[in-house]
């Protein structure tokens, strides 16, 4: 035989092996059936409900079903059972995809495990499958909704176990146009969690409460159009021998036109409430109102941008507020919208111990001391640097390092009498505190002055938030002020710790786990990101525990100079 035989019989051979690793599978007759295009076609161009299938649906088992369902509300979704015809191709489908290396994925968002693109896999199932949903499930996509489909198509698989989920967005990115999800799950129920839940939205496009939940089965095809509203989430994995296993991904197209995106209103912000020092010996542990731990804490403080202050209230004070916080039936609303938060926030009139703590925080006298405690100029009577190095440079012609931290200062003021009033019989360590409220210390703040915001807040499972970069509460600088109750013992697998990353960046800057009668201080840049982590089942594992079953809460402030 020939050199150049031997070669094509080389070549023919080749291609015969590959050819008998190829898979062939195709979607659901029923629904490639003209007639059946062209009613789910009027359906969807009218966004009308549409629904077609035998009239003995409920004596075919879901394994033989054939049909589709189709819903405009809240946005347009579509559900085709048993989309793929062959189930021994599934099953090889299944076990190419869960011998794929999977990433773990965790943020503010989602936590999941998930693959590399699809799109150059070539496992024969797995390219099988790319070959109908890029091609004949694209042009029959294309057919129905009258969007021109590139051929570009993002595709990957996802794994969601106990504890995992996908809160609440909309999908929204340049050129996705149709979402897809192709469901391999064992028999599964909303019991079992993992349902892909569907937002309404409100007057200004925002998501509001869900109307739809579906529940995953085995070869259903779920797929939605990608638009400003179409808001859902992966609810929370809540069985733990269970694993929820789907193909994902986009079909690309021509964007839909985004209504103006609506800013939040700032929460109200307010100057300090003119108490004087008593409140703080009241509820503050001694220790942190000497002056010499000042020091310490500001070097720190100003090192670092964040400490955190323990058993920060005196005990009994901390006792009691943590005994009303469990026993009191307080009043609770819930904070959204979905895609940015959901917590509860206390409303209404607060029991008197709640209260005081309230006060306390936005006390002037608290405003004085955290100016002491960080540095920053939260009061009057706190030093501006920058305008005493400016005296300086003017006296003595040098530029004059700084001798002397922001407490020593404050202290030596008062001394001097910039205060109205004095106490000679207190200690000089809390000399500053004592005349804080004075009426002509409250004629000098100006109302452009350091203000504050802050809220009572309550954690349980389910909570979190989100991050934001185009809030307007992160457009500026700030001190985050956080004091934990009711969080003996919580677990950082729990969820519900507080992380602060670098915008544009994955790697966090700052990690904060309640802690009991913690305070905690970290001041913000513009470039900084906040979330709270969603407080996963697990929390509710303990359920003898009254703490653990009520989650925990805490008083959370924040100062802008």
């Amino acid at each position: 035989m020939s050199e150049k035989r031997k070669q094509e019989q080389s070549v023919w051979n080749a291609r015969e092996k590959r050819g008998k690793r190829e898979e062939m599978v195709e979607f659901s007759l029923l629904v490639r059936e003209e007639a059946t295009k062209e009613q789910v076609s009027a359906a969807w161009k009218e966004r009308r409900a549409f629904t077609h299938g035998t009239q003995l649906w409920n004596l075919i088992p879901d394994s033989k079903r054939e049909s589709i369902v189709m819903d405009p509300h809240p946005f347009h979704h579509c559900v085709i059972p048993n989309f793929i015809q062959s189930q021994t191709f599934l099953e090889g489908l299944q076990n190419e995809l869960l011998n794929l290396n999977f990433r773990e994925k965790s943020n503010d968002l989602y936590k999941f495990k998930q693959s590399d693109d699809l799109k150059k896999r070539n496992e024969p199932h797995i390219s099988a499958l790319r070959k109908v949903l890029f091609e004949d499930f694209r042009t029959w996509l294309s057919d129905i909704t009258k969007v021109e489909l590139e051929q570009t198509v993002d595709m990957s698989c996802a794994k969601y176990n106990y504890t995992d989920t996908l809160l609440c967005h909309d999908d929204e990115l340049e050129g996705r146009r149709i979402a897809f999800i192709l469901y391999l799950v064992p028999p599964w129920d909303k019991t079992d969690g993992g349902t892909l839940d569907l937002y309404s939205i409100d007057d200004h496009f925002q998501p509001q409460e869900i109307v739809k939940s579906l529940v995953p089965s085995w070869n259903s095809l779920a797929f939605f159009e990608v638009s400003p509203v179409s808001f859902h989430q992966v609810s929370e994995i809540l069985s733990e021998g269970k694993c929820r296993l789907s193909v994902s991904g986009w079909f690309h197209g021509p964007s839909l036109e985004r209504p103006t995106r609506y800013i939040e209103p700032l929460l109200p912000r307010n100057p300090h409430i003119p108490h004087d020092h008593k409140i703080l010996y009241e509820w503050i542990s001694p220790v942190y109102l000497d002056m010499e731990l000042h020091v310490q804490v500001q070097e720190e403080f100003e090192e670092r941008s964040e400490i955190l202050l323990k058993n920060f209230l005196k005990l009994d004070k901390f006792k009691e507020v943590c005994e009303t916080l469990e026993k009191e039936n307080l009043k609770w609303k819930i904070r959204g919208p979905p895609n940015k938060r959901c917590y509860e926030s206390a409303e209404g009139r607060l029991p008197d111990v709640l209260r005081d703590c309230m006060e306390l925080f936005q006390s002037e006298a608290m405003f004085l001391l955290l100016s002491n405690l960080t540095g920053l100029k939260l009061h009057f009577l706190a030093s501006d640097d920058e305008e005493e190095d400016r005296e300086e440079e003017e006296t003595e012609g040098i530029a004059a390092e700084r001798t002397s931290d922001c407490a020593e200062q404050n202290s030596t003021k008062l001394e001097q009498g910039e205060s109205s009033q004095e106490n000679k019989d207190k200690d000089n360590q809390l000399n500053q505190y004592e005349q804080v409220s004075g009426t002509e210390q409250k004629d000098k703040i100006k109302p452009s002055g350091p203000v504050c915001n802050g809220e009572l807040r309550h954690w349980g499972h389910g909570h979190y938030t989100l991050m934001h970069d185009t809030d307007a509460d992160h457009s500026e600088f700030a001190l985050d002020l956080l004091l934990f109750c009711g969080c003996q013992d919580w677990e950082a697998e729990y969820g519900g710790f507080t992380s602060y990353i670098a915008k544009e960046e994955d790697e966090e800057l700052l990690t904060l786990y309640p802690e009991n009668n913690a305070l905690a201080l970290i001041y913000r840049d513009k470039e900084t990101l906040k979330f709270v982590k969603y407080i996963n089942h697990r929390s509710l594992d303990q359920r003898e525990s009254n703490l653990r079953r009520n989650g925990f809460w805490d008083f959370s402030f924040v100062y802008y100079e």
